[in-house]
């Protein structure tokens, strides 16, 4: 069978329909179960129940909104140098009329978990709505575009809490908000420096020099802040923050030496001391606080 027979087959539509969705993304619903672990209830069979509902009906929305997005831009990732390879309606892996149909099937799934968990859908609604907003508008609008994306972090851990019902240290939302802003200033920085501004035109208003800055302020603040968290909150957990350091310093060596962290995501899988660095902050996280998780 040659090459083009297999391009056409149903299989490889399929294939183009799953990466329409992003699945590698769904690494960043794992903010949802922030609250789940500092709340100290990943020892509740109930609540663990819930907090992995939440995270399955964020990935079904992450994924609506790609689909959305990646259907308006279909034209500019087709002038993109690796998004034309990479996006699937772009590289013509998968056609609009199929992304429509797993649209309709996405959404018919998010109004089941409304039954399931209407206040952690509600949330999902607010976020969704600011992503559309971020495709038709706001990504057109330099530092509006940087912290839509990041507050799309936020509202995965208010998600988080609200399947709880448990309350989010403000410390907490504050170190999230730094964070994202930090991933998605260094992910802006690596667009300008891989393509430009031809494949996003928001691009050409910024400079490598001023995201920088962007980079170096967030990721300061979320180390401030998340020592701050710590101390106030959870003490326990001071011996997490010089891996929070480590982390951020890691990650900056992947995008400046190794020329990663266009997607966060792909850098983080991508790089083995990044992925060991989460799993033992993870794992000393949940070990200090098991004593509140069976009190």
């Amino acid at each position: 069978m040659n090459n083009t027979a297999v391009s056409r087959s149903p299989l490889w539509h399929l294939y183009g329909l799953i990466k329409l969705m992003r699945p590698r993304q769904w690494v960043k619903n794992g903010f949802v179960l922030a609250p789940l672990v500092f709340a100290g209830e990943f020892l509740n069979p109930s609540s663990v129940s819930s907090a992995f509902l939440a995270v399955l009906l964020f990935c079904i929305a992450s994924s609506a909104t790609y689909i959305i997005n990646d259907t308006r831009d279909i034209e500019d990732d087709r002038r993109h140098p690796t998004k034309s390879r990479t996006r699937p309606l772009a590289a013509g892996t998968a056609t609009v009329p199929a992304a429509m149909v797993l649209l309709v099937l996405l959404f018919i799934a998010l109004v089941v978990g409304w039954f399931l968990a209407p206040a952690v859908v509600s949330v999902i609604l607010v976020y969704m709505a600011l992503n559309l907003a971020y495709s038709f508008t706001l990504k057109h609008q330099p530092v509006l575009d940087i912290f839509t994306i990041a507050i799309g972090f936020v509202l995965r851990v208010y998600a988080g809490a609200v399947a709880l019902d448990v309350p989010v240290s403000h410390w907490m939302f504050v170190t999230t908000l730094c964070l994202a802003l930090y991933l998605a200033a260094v992910k802006r920085r690596q667009e300008i420096s891989q393509s430009g501004s031809n494949g996003r035109k928001v691009l050409g208003r910024y400079s490598v020099a001023l995201i920088d800055r962007y980079a170096e302020m967030s990721a300061t603040g979320a180390l401030v802040f998340y020592s701050m968290f710590v101390m106030e909150s959870r003490p326990e957990l001071v011996i997490t923050v010089p891996l929070v350091l480590f982390g951020l310093f890691r990650y900056w060596y992947v995008v400046e030496a190794l020329d990663g962290g266009e997607s966060p995501t792909d850098a983080l899988l991508s790089d083995w001391q990044l992925l060991v660095t989460v799993g033992v902050w993870a794992g000393v996280c949940a070990w200090s606080l098991w004593p509140v998780a069976v009190a």
